[in-house]
């Protein structure tokens, strides 16, 4: 019969469990530097909280909304019940506002989709998109404070931008000497 032909070659009855399956390890490879060292998933969750900020920012513009509406009458700019006071008060503001919002949501988005594609996270495309959603944060921040001249704002998410990639794409050896030389702790 079967059962003594499976007793008799070694076979268990009831067979023993299947072996566990191994886990499937994350999709970031590491690389000589640091930033490659991050998970794919830990930076998914950064893009999304970025995602998730740029977009609140987008819909709740700082100085809030216009509660009622005022008609042309020569004196004062016409508004209407829900527009930004920001766009009315101060436009180039407002626009670069949205910019930087909007531009943020779109390269955080870009940044989630590129790791759930299982784009390497060293690949160019992911520290892009991470540096441009990071610094559009920044510069979000800044422009909403309206403290400084527009075209300052704007020269200090260039270089949000660019520290950031070059944090993030440099080896440690020489991001050591890049943040030795702009920094008060000079060699002699």
């Amino acid at each position: 019969t079967m059962w003594n032909n499976g007793a008799m070659s070694g076979q268990v009855y009831p067979p023993p469990p299947p072996a566990m399956v191994p886990q499937p390890q994350p999709h970031g490879q590491v690389a000589a530097n640091n930033w490659a060292g991050n998970d794919a998933n830990t930076l998914l969750v950064v893009a999304t909280l970025i995602t998730t900020l740029t977009y609140q920012l987008g819909c709740s513009v700082p100085g809030g909304y216009w509660q009622d509406t005022l008609a042309a009458d020569g004196k004062q700019k016409p508004h209407e019940a829900g527009d930004p006071i920001m766009r009315d008060k101060h436009p180039q503001r407002y626009w670069v506002f949205m910019a930087a919002s909007w531009m943020g949501f779109l390269a955080s988005m870009m940044m989630t989709l590129s790791l759930l594609v299982r784009l390497p996270v060293d690949s160019r495309q992911v520290r892009w998109s991470f540096a441009v959603a990071y610094s559009s944060l920044v510069l979000t921040f800044i422009v909403s404070q309206a403290k400084t001249h527009i075209s300052i704002d704007i020269v200090i998410w260039l270089v949000t931008v660019v520290f950031l990639w070059l944090m993030i794409s440099v080896r440690p050896d020489h991001r050591e000497r890049i943040l030795r030389f702009f920094c008060c702790n000079r060699e002699k």
